[in-house]
């Protein structure tokens, strides 16, 4: 195992060589990264969801298992091999043992225009197909008046399932009455590609160390991490927990953060939630050059599951997309900047922290508040502007905003305006409603 380091990019570095395909021994060996990294608080553990079974309107794929796959020239040199890299073989290629001329090979073999000396990485997960990936320029060098010897022996096994990693990490005082949750996910699979999408299970594990280090407050929403293959592990465990959903507020979904890129934040489907307004005031000054965008204006991930039809939990998706090497083997570690990783944590942190905390208040009083008597008069000769906000914030405890909208209308800082409105609360001067952005 590689050393243990302190730096964000570790985690990518070590999930990096790993066959990450959908349900295949390489995914589980990542699952068991995230055990070793995620905060123990997190709680760490994985569902599994059986092969083969009815999700929504999805069948949980099957196993994958590799033996060996490679392409020779017959009675000559081997071309590509899997055992060199993964990515020689198209994901989920089915077995075959045959010997072909070129013109009958050529539709099998794959490869990128765009970056001639990389193999691109292919994926027919739900197609009954085969085939290899090789770079431009060994493609061009194959003799086309050889005969070619294609093997693959690979296994499609109805067990173990598809697995899903969970973390769960709770306010000060544990969860909250209403039980709400945010949503973090980080797709795990993509077989040897550092940036999509280690890199953003990279940032979710620190992102939970953090929340670990320093919990959200009394009363927050808890803080759920998903680990899972891309669309298909958070249709399975989105089906499987329907009961969650309306308790969801709503979720940030990391995909492809660390390269040498501006992020960009794509807004939650239809758009106008709170969390979208969350990101446009907290983002820009941590990420500078920010690109805040439409839903799916790049591309879509795992959103389109939470934040699909029938489901409906406002996601945000936080990316540094597009980028050249995408879905090639130039997608390797050296592509990934530590700066653009922390740079995304904090971002990520700054988004969940408000969202997470934010609550509609609503008061139990009538007429302006004695502020002396209850303790809370602030000397406006020692703090005028926090004395003014003080006593304008009674004005907005109204059960209609939440403390963030508060806080904009007002032009103050949020955790200025909770920390004025938790004195408030914890006279029982004021109740703190749910969110409630689902209803």
């Amino acid at each position: 195992m590689p050393a243990m380091t302190e730096t964000i990019k570790s985690v990518v570095e070590e999930l990096y060589g790993l066959h990450r395909t959908l349900v295949s021994e390489g995914f589980d060996e990542g699952l068991e990264v995230l055990r070793r990294r995620l905060p123990k608080a997190a709680g760490f553990w994985i569902e599994e969801f059986p092969c083969g079974q009815e999700r929504w309107t999805w069948e949980v794929p099957p196993r994958y298992e590799v033996q060996e796959a490679y392409l020779e020239v017959e009675g000559g040199r081997r071309i590509v091999d899997f055992k060199e890299n993964c990515l020689h073989l198209v994901s989920y290629s089915e077995p075959v043992d045959l010997t072909l001329t070129f013109d009958e090979l050529r539709p099998r073999l794959h490869f990128s225009e765009k970056r001639p000396d990389a193999i691109p990485w292919m994926f027919k997960y739900y197609d009954k197909t085969w085939g290899f990936c090789l770079s431009k320029k060994v493609f061009d060098s194959l003799p086309r008046d050889k005969r070619y010897r294609a093997v693959i022996r690979a296994r499609f096994q109805d067990a173990p399932g598809l697995k899903v990693g969970i973390g769960l990490l709770h306010p000060e005082g544990g969860p909250p009455p209403g039980g709400e949750e945010v949503v973090v996910s980080a797709h795990l699979c993509h077989p040897r590609q550092a940036n999509d999408n280690a890199s953003a299970v990279a940032v979710g594990v620190e992102l939970a160390k953090r929340l670990a280090a320093k919990p959200l407050p009394s009363g927050s929403a808890s803080v759920r991490f998903l680990f899972q293959p891309e669309t298909v592990g958070t249709v399975c465990w989105m089906s499987g927990h329907e009961d969650l959903i309306p308790r969801l507020r709503s979720a940030v979904i990391l995909e492809s953060i660390g390269n040498r890129n501006t992020l960009a934040v794509q807004h939650s489907w239809p758009g106008g939630a709170i969390i979208d307004r969350v990101t446009d005031a907290v983002v820009p000054p941590i990420a500078p050059g920010v690109r805040l965008l439409d839903a799916w204006a790049i591309f879509s991930a795992d959103e389109k599951v939470l934040n699909g039809p029938g489901v409906g939990v406002p996601s945000i998706m936080m990316t540094r997309a597009p980028y050249d090497e995408y879905h090639t083997s130039d997608d390797a570690p050296g592509i990934i900047d530590e700066a653009m990783l922390e740079e995304a944590v904090r971002a990520a942190e700054a988004v969940v922290r408000i969202v997470a905390s934010d609550y509609y208040p609503k008061r139990n009083f009538k007429g302006p508040v004695h502020l002396s008597r209850h303790g809370l008069w602030i000397d406006h000769h020692q703090d005028r502007p926090r004395s003014l906000l003080n006593q304008k914030l009674m004005l907005h405890f109204e059960g209609r905003r939440s403390l963030f909208e508060i806080s904009q209308e007002l032009g103050a800082d949020y955790w200025t305006v909770r920390d004025l409105a938790e004195r408030y609360r914890a006279k029982g001067l004021i109740t703190a409603l749910p969110r409630g952005e689902l209803a």
